[in-house]
């Protein structure tokens, strides 16, 4: 995706990755959310792009589970697990005493993260059926919900963002993960691309607080977030260096 060859799996993301999309809500939808639309759910079929040998080199993911700060025996909620791929580093890291709640929408990438977990041994990952409106987590109990690309498909960001709210123990947070909209070369459709404004503006609006940020990852923002609520210090968000004045 750095080059060339890597633009097919992206040109997918806007036709066979989301051509049954509407598949995916039984209920319908915004198209829009203060000011930004809302993209389409990423159909199963694309699972593999999810895997790929150069999400490694383009995305450093080991970088961001370092930055997660997550510890041995916490409940972590991968919510858009998908077929698996930060679901199983993140079971590694909150150990044997540990809880992963992998949440998705479709059965089928469920189905293909519990095959993964059984041929790997994973005893520690709960799989959950979510809803458009609902990630079906238990209230009060998760330490941190990670969202890796994934908020922007949200048909329903507003009654999501207040069921994992809900989820959060007292000093829990929310770790958002998206593509960069103010870098015009990440090589990612605009459609699924966020900027730190817009984060914000969404998380602010349903009783979040900043409550930290990492920069260091090639093509996106990472912004934690706490309830409002939170005995967790709020901050003053740094704008992303190269963003254009």
């Amino acid at each position: 995706m750095k080059a060339s060859r890597y633009f097919v799996p992206l040109f997918l993301c806007g036709s066979i990755l989301f051509s049954n999309a509407e598949a995916q809500r039984p209920e319908r939808g915004r198209d829009e959310y203060l000011g930004r639309p809302i993209a389409q759910t990423m159909h199963y079929l694309g699972a593999p792009w999810l895997v790929r040998e150069s999400r490694e080199r383009e995305e450093e993911p080991a970088k961001l589970l370092a930055a997660l700060d997550i510890r041995p025996g916490q409940t972590v909620c991968d919510l858009g697990c998908g077929n698996g791929f930060y679901s199983l580093a993140l079971a590694e890291q909150v150990g044997p005493k540990g809880k992963i709640l992998a949440v998705d929408i479709q059965r089928e990438m469920l189905q293909m993260l519990k095959e993964r977990a059984e041929a790997r041994s994973v005893p520690n990952i709960k799989t959950i059926k979510g809803k458009v409106n609902d990630p079906r987590l238990p209230v009060g109990e998760v330490d941190l919900v990670l969202l890796v690309d994934v908020y922007h498909e949200f048909s329903h960001p507003a009654e999501m963002l207040a069921k994992m709210r809900e989820s959060l123990r007292p000093e829990g947070r929310v770790a958002l993960v998206e593509f960069r909209a103010e870098d015009p070369a990440v090589p990612i459709k605009p459609l699924h691309k966020m900027t730190q404004a817009q984060c914000l503006k969404e998380f602010e609006a349903n009783g979040y607080k900043l409550v930290g940020q990492f920069d260091e990852l090639p093509w996106q923002h990472v912004l934690f977030f706490a309830r409002d609520d939170s005995p967790l210090e709020e901050v003053d968000l740094k704008a992303w260096a190269n963003a254009a004045p």
